[in-house]
């Protein structure tokens, strides 16, 4: 889809749903979540957060984002059951209520990023020894690792934090069979979307994934799966090449809105945010449908029929709570 297309319905935005006939509502970054007896509805909304708060509104990412976690959630199923019962709209899910385990299982196939906490940075100042992995010397930013490595979070409202396996169980939050079992299932899915996004000349350079308990006491594999919002993808083409002449890798870019920001206010103290060009927006939405369609190898068909929150409304007004 070109920008000009995007650009015609760029007001054709889901900012917000409001079915209170789904269950109980709480509102996630992207996503809002309706928890009924026996199941939960998440529906993908378009909005984009960063620097904690949401800055703009992207057509069709809830769509693409809910889409390409459907197809991965299919690819993976012998690995892993998952949560997933239904699809009843393009941007919504019907999935199983688990018991969440509160880690997020982080898996790395390459060294890069250029946060304080990323692997690339943190190697660079000297460490080595990462508690459940030792990284030798010479390694190279955007080096491919010699075999996969977790590096687990916690997960919480109010901040992640690093934890290595051995604290997890010495902390209670798990224990040594669940951890191991989450760690074996962490890597097979990591090395089948590799497989799979190699097919598509793409590289899986890292991700994350969450996990829950059913009502029969079984690990599922919850939230959702190798999009771009939960993982990184480098373009496989141009890969060597870049690296090669000293260039950071092809990647699927959402920065450049992120900076944008950052130039033109304040967004973490400022109230009122200024309105993100059109531009920038369409052009961030056409990134998305370009991963979508790389990753999956089908053309993103979107309905432009009918108003997207006016076709969540129609699907879903034969859901109940029940």
């Amino acid at each position: 889809m070109n920008i000009e297309k995007i650009k015609e319905h760029i007001g054709d935005v889901l900012v917000e749903t409001n079915f209170p006939n789904l269950g109980e509502k709480k509102v996630g970054k992207v996503r809002d979540i309706y928890t009924a007896k026996d199941h939960i509805t998440l529906i993908s909304t378009d909005r984009h957060s960063s620097f904690d708060r949401t800055i703009a509104y992207i057509p069709f990412k809830g769509e693409v984002l809910n889409q390409i976690s459907l197809f991965w959630f299919e690819k993976t199923r012998d690995i892993i059951q998952n949560h997933v019962i239904s699809m009843p709209d393009p941007n919504t899910a019907i999935v199983k209520k688990c018991k969440v385990i509160p880690i997020e299982m982080v898996v790395r196939g390459y060294i890069t990023g250029s946060t304080n906490t990323s692997l690339w940075t943190l190697y660079k100042n000297g460490e080595r020894d990462f508690g459940s992995f030792v990284l030798e010397e010479g390694i190279k930013k955007n080096q491919k690792l010699d075999k996969p490595v977790l590096t687990p979070t916690t997960k919480s409202d109010e901040h992640d934090r690093p934890i290595t396996p051995k604290e997890l169980v010495a902390e209670g939050i798990i224990n040594k069979e669940l951890w191991d079992e989450m760690a074996s299932k962490a890597i097979l899915l990591f090395k089948r979307g590799q497989d799979i996004a190699l097919e598509h000349d793409l590289i899986l350079v890292d991700t994350k994934y969450e996990f829950g308990i059913d009502e029969n006491g079984i690990l599922t594999l919850i939230d959702e799966i190798h999009t771009p919002d939960s993982s990184r993808y480098w373009q496989k083409k141009t890969y060597k090449e870049r690296i090669d002449g000293g260039f950071e890798p092809d990647n699927f870019d959402k920065e450049f809105l992120r900076l944008w920001f950052k130039e033109n206010c304040d967004p973490y103290t400022d109230v009122v945010l200024p309105k993100a060009p059109a531009e920038m927006v369409a052009e961030l939405s056409r990134r998305y449908i370009q991963i979508y369609e790389q990753i999956t190898d089908r053309p993103f068909n979107h309905d432009f029929s009918i108003p997207t929150i006016r076709r969540i409304n129609n699907n879903l007004s034969k859901l109940t709570t029940n």
